[in-house]
């Protein structure tokens, strides 16, 4: 974490692994598996970006349990038969150069919904929908449904199926799981007081709503070999408006970021929102970095900075500035793979191109070679 050395090119040691430089995939929904079942989609999706240079590749979320995933499309890793599928993949991650991560998830209120390119409605059981559960019996607003607050058999179970998620990952060849605790989902739910009205020992005071986050991390974390990187990803602020009342927000995160690293978490990603409709995002370029670094600066974690993002020169000054260890791109790798091999060009940095690519990064004009025709 030394600022004078870092830069976006620079490796990254994360446990027994070196990332040979700071840029990754973000976790992109994609809505295209079919009973959470990887598939030839995801395999072109993901093995894409490693092919163009990203160092790390982290999957979209991948539901822990069938009741866990958003949609009836959502990738899962609830299923042993799910391990063969996700190996396909990490296999050919590894292959071209790139650690493979996943983000495991659990959806919670936000759980049984349409395809976001459709109408935003929860879906019937008729239509392959499930009852959702939360930590209160709270929706998200009038197109999601109403769920079922989680007792301590259900909390046991979400636990159970988070261990037997990343006991799943590993037999996967997966080299990092990411904890989805950001966005709207369930673990944010718990964390923040928009979504956690319980009045037990899970809701309340800043203490009691991180209690079930950190149960399911730290199970996480033991269940997952001891060498190898945990990240959790956190939505910094609910950008709620004072109107609605208390939040989650900034001050709360950097505590909370204290309590993962005590947890043996590698690393914080940093997103923010999600978690009401009513939030007030102020996007622009850039616009999470500062959360990143203030928890960053304050806790002495390593944070990945994610949002906005679309610069080679943006992203190397976040690094080499110390606002963040890691760069995370999600867009702007969906309209160029190839962004990290570009980015290296634009920097005067060394990467490694595919040997199928090498003559195109030389820029350099091929000899022509002429087909010959017989004579007549």
């Amino acid at each position: 974490m030394n600022q004078s050395t870092s830069h976006l090119f620079s490796p990254l040691q994360l446990r027994s692994l070196t990332l040979p430089h700071r840029i990754a995939v973000s976790p992109m929904c994609e809505y295209s598996s079919t009973d959470g079942f990887a598939n030839d989609w995801h395999f072109v999706h993901l093995g894409s970006r490693a092919i163009g240079g990203a160092a790390l590749v982290i999957t979209e979320a991948n539901a822990v349990s069938p009741e866990g995933r958003i949609t009836p499309q959502d990738l899962g890793i609830y299923n042993d038969d799910h391990i063969a599928g996700l190996k396909r993949v990490t296999d050919f991650l590894h292959q071209h150069g790139s650690y493979a991560g996943t983000q495991l998830a659990h959806a919670g209120r936000k759980a049984s919904m349409a395809i976001p390119w459709e109408t935003a409605r929860i879906l019937p059981a008729a239509e392959g929908g499930w009852q959702p559960v939360a930590p209160s019996a709270i929706r998200f607003d009038e197109a999601y449904g109403v769920p079922t607050a989680l007792d301590r058999a259900g909390m046991d179970k979400v636990v159970a199926d988070f261990v037997a998620a990343t006991r799943r990952a590993r037999e996967a060849g997966f080299d990092l799981v990411e904890v989805h605790a950001a966005h709207g989902y369930l673990l944010h739910q718990f964390l923040s007081p928009l979504s956690n009205q319980r009045t037990d020992e899970y809701g309340g005071s800043f203490e009691n709503r991180a209690r079930f986050p950190l149960e399911v991390i730290r199970a996480v974390r033991a269940a997952w070999p001891q060498h190898l990187p945990v990240f959790v990803r956190i939505s910094a602020t609910d950008w709620a408006p004072e109107s609605l009342g208390s939040s989650w927000d900034l001050p709360q995160s950097v505590e909370f970021a204290k309590l993962l690293k005590n947890e043996g978490v590698d690393l914080v990603d940093v997103s923010t929102g999600g978690n009401h409709p009513a939030q007030q995002i102020p996007v622009g370029a850039g616009y999470q970095v500062h959360h990143a670094e203030t928890i960053r600066r304050e806790t002495g974690i390593p944070t990945a900075a994610v949002g906005m993002i679309t610069e080679p020169s943006q992203a190397d000054q976040i690094v080499r500035s110390g606002q963040a260890d890691l760069v995370l791109l999600a867009r702007e790798l969906l309209r160029n793979p190839y962004w990290p091999l570009h980015a290296a060009e634009v920097l005067h940095q060394q990467i490694t191109w595919p040997v199928q690519y090498a003559r195109a990064a030389s820029r350099r004009p091929e000899p022509r070679h002429e087909v010959s025709t017989p004579s007549e």
